[in-house]
């Protein structure tokens, strides 16, 4: 839930959502309402985001409003606990819908088989009329329900099209059971279409039961990112462990971790050791290692060792619930057309029942000798085969299975504007440290004098010194050289801007640029020399270490550049975009990068605000942009570009800007976003082209279009099959998205 100037936006489970038209019904009803500023109502997920302000209105008051028409909102203090029980709540009517199928079905078999196969049988119509009754008042009962309260609220939905179009041909049916004198009077045969109402319930029924069985796999990610946190957690308190639930869990509590434990919040390592799988965070498939000081967080799983830690951030603050909000608000998000497509469904039901009445006149009119009968089977065929349904999922089933997916794929998609826009891009600006180099220099040569022997001792003493040192590369030395024995350090200076120069054992070591190894009169030989110009056309930093008055070793320090980001260029490339890189390093070191991965547009020495205006330059040229970084120094051309794309062990502002952020380093995950994005794409008018296709043909064919050409006339039970598998093969396509290879 966030609170901003006395407004609240939270996103809530609504119940008794039946069709995409329904959702229009419970947004339409929440904006009207006093005191929501928006409500943006999710059909896929079952959910609305409402802002409101709760001086006005409360969610209990807004709970009662949509209790009026059918609706209502599952309304809990923990957001997981509302998300449980929408779960429990939609299981309990899974198997009731599963239960009201089956039975529909048995009821209707015997109907269809007298009505068609067994016509002469005794009272054969009499039965057709009570097994048709206990299908429309048992199992179809909700249907007619929901009618009566929309109808109440001058609203019309699925529903109002399904209850209208069975109960005109039961009441037809019925009519002419009791009276058939009435068409014998006029010469015509008193038709029954018993069989069409119970059939038509059980279609819907059976295509709804399908359609829910289908939706549920489209948040399968999501809900296996909420799995990942374990329910209690054993703690230290006051000497004496025990086993809590994770809600009871506080801030600074000692945590115990076993072999194979789930870690359940955030925190740092107190005691112990282990190794770590991290791949959920990081992408990197290696475990890492954790000791004292080292950071742990929720859903990550322990492997062999133990340790304990303490707690720093619990419940909605940790890094797995943070990515469980983005993927949730992200799938709860709409896209630019699924803006229209509501529009659409709001008018569908209304636009259906006048084509209906039309179709019902035009047939009177022009029918002939049995007017009447193909009249109501026109317009009872119109109102069960028109499907508002296939429309409404067609985007949010998308969204929900591509988002899930990105989650699982180590991309996390703030919105679906991100998602959908993402396969729009055509240019891309990368950062170069950090993003296309791992953005810690390392040693990546050490080249010693010829004549040196004793390198141990020697490597003991540097590091020692380099230990001292408060310069960012002596780290690196430090790092590279393996555990020692410690040594003493006798004096110790550092140089600005030059080294450092210490005393160890009576001798003194020297560390720095050549020139401060020239200035305090120390020979470099030949060799070094060569070696060191050489190095330094790779563009890497050189150390030179001086022992008494000679030079020993060269060190090459480098920002290396990531295993995967020339493959990731060139993936970036094929998919046709142009790739450019901006630096604040210098041109020689930029032009070396650029080179290694394949770049031919970059530019150097460029500050925060340079960043920025280069996107603007592009955008100025008519391109698309795309901008990945993962510093503070980035997040100003993030903000500016059409797609900002954050490296996930980037800063915390990075990623706050960015509409997608990777939870890894590995840039070979930018081209999968993309790739990601254009699948996405290309479902979502997969489906909304089949789902308008489907309404566009299917209508007029119901209304009897083709009769004047070749005498066909849509039976309305076929009408309802084909309602039914209008929604169930949208969010079949939807999840087709699952098994693509990204």
């Amino acid at each position: 839930m966030e609170t901003t100037h006395q407004h609240q936006k939270i996103t809530v489970p609504v119940s008794g959502l039946s069709c995409a038209a329904c959702a229009v019904s419970v947004e339409s009803m929440l904006n009207q309402t006093a005191g929501v500023t928006t409500a943006s109502v999710n059909y896929a997920n079952q959910s609305v985001l409402i802002d409101f302000d709760p001086d006005t209105t409360t969610l209990a008051a807004l709970d009662e409003v949509l209790q009026g028409i059918g609706y209502g909102l599952i309304i809990e203090e923990d957001e997981e606990a509302g998300l449980a029980e929408q779960e429990a709540l939609q299981k309990k009517q899974y198997q009731a819908l599963k239960n009201k199928t089956i039975w529909a079905g048995i009821l209707s078999v015997p109907v269809v088989l007298i009505g068609m196969v067994f016509m002469d049988l005794p009272f054969g119509n009499y039965i057709m009329m009570g097994l048709s009754l206990l299908v429309l008042s048992v199992f179809g009962r909700s249907f007619f329900i929901h009618a009566a309260q929309q109808a109440r609220h001058r609203k019309a939905n699925m529903d109002t099209l399904v209850a209208i179009s069975t109960g005109i041909a039961f009441l037809f049916s019925t009519f002419n059971t009791f009276f058939p004198e009435f068409w014998y009077a006029k010469g015509l045969e008193p038709h029954v279409y018993f069989e069409a109402a119970a059939v038509i319930i059980f279609f819907i029924l059976l295509g709804k039961l399908l359609e829910e069985s289908a939706k549920s796999n489209t948040s399968q990610a999501l809900k296996k990112l909420i799995g990942l946190q374990p329910k209690t957690v054993r703690v230290i308190k006051e000497g004496v462990e025990s086993e809590i639930p994770i809600k009871e869990i506080q801030k600074h509590d000692e945590v115990i971790i076993k072999a194979g434990e789930r870690i359940p919040v955030d925190g740092i390592v107190l005691s112990g050791s282990s190794f770590v799988d991290e791949s959920l965070m990081t992408g990197e498939p290696l475990p890492a290692e954790k000791k004292s000081g080292d950071r742990v967080f929720a859903g990550t799983i322990n492997q062999k060792g133990s340790f304990n830690f303490q707690a720093e951030k619990i419940g909605k603050h940790t890094v797995l619930a943070q990515i469980i909000k983005t993927v949730q608000a992200a799938q709860g998000s709409k896209a630019p057309v699924q803006r229209l497509v509501d529009k659409i469904a709001g008018i569908f039901v209304p636009v259906v029942m006048g084509i209906a009445v039309l179709t019902f006149v035009a047939w009177l009119i022009l029918g002939g000798e049995n007017a009447l009968t193909h009249a109501l089977l026109a317009s009872v065929s119109v109102l069960v085969i028109a499907c508002p349904c296939a429309l409404g999922l067609a985007t949010p089933t998308a969204i929900m299975v591509g988002v899930g997916k990105g989650a699982e794929h180590n991309i996390l998609i703030r919105d679906a504007d991100s998602l959908e826009n993402t396969y729009k891009v055509n240019s891309i600006v990368l950062d170069k440290t950090g993003t296309l180099t791992e953005g810690k220099p390392v040693v990546t040569d050490w080249i010693w004098e010829d004549n040196v022997s004793e390198a141990d001792q020697y490597l003991r003493a540097i590091k020692a010194l380099e230990a001292r040192s408060e310069h960012p590369l002596a780290q690196a030395i430090v790092d590279h050289i393996p555990q020692t024995t410690p040594v003493g350090v006798a004096s110790f200076e550092s140089i600005t801007g030059s080294g450092i120069r210490g005393q160890i054992d009576g001798a003194i070591y020297t560390i720095g640029t050549a020139a401060l190894l020239e200035k305090e009169g120390i020979t470099i030989s030949e060799k070094l020399q060569q070696q060191g110009l050489l190095l330094q056309q790779e563009t890497k930093t050189v150390i030179a270490i001086g022992y008494q008055k000679r030079a020993i070793a060269l060190v090459a320090i480098a920002d290396q550049l990531k295993a995967t980001s020339t493959q990731a260029v060139a993936e970036l490339k094929k998919l046709g975009l142009e790739v450019y890189m901006l630096t604040g390093d210098n041109p020689q070191t930029a032009a070396a990068v650029a080179q290694q991965v394949g770049i031919s547009h970059f530019e150097a020495e460029v500050k925060p605000d340079d960043k920025m205006q280069f996107v603007k330059k592009l955008q100025s040229q008519g391109k698309i942009v795309a901008m990945v970084g993962d510093g503070i120094n980035d997040s100003q051309a993030l903000a500016q570009a059409d797609v900002s794309i954050a490296m996930g062990r980037g800063s915390d502002i990075a990623m706050d800007v960015a509409k997608l952020t990777l939870i890894t380093s590995d840039l070979m995950v930018v081209p999968k976003a993309i790739q990601l994005s254009k699948q996405t794409v290309r479902t979502i008018r997969q489906n909304l082209f089949w789902a308008f296709i489907y309404n566009l043909i299917g209508i007029p064919i119901a209304a009897g279009v083709l009769y004047p050409i070749n005498g066909f006339l849509l039976d309305p039970m076929i009408a309802g099959a084909a309602m039914a598998l209008s929604s169930v093969s949208v969010v079949t396509n939807s999840l087709r998205l699952k098994g693509m290879k990204i």
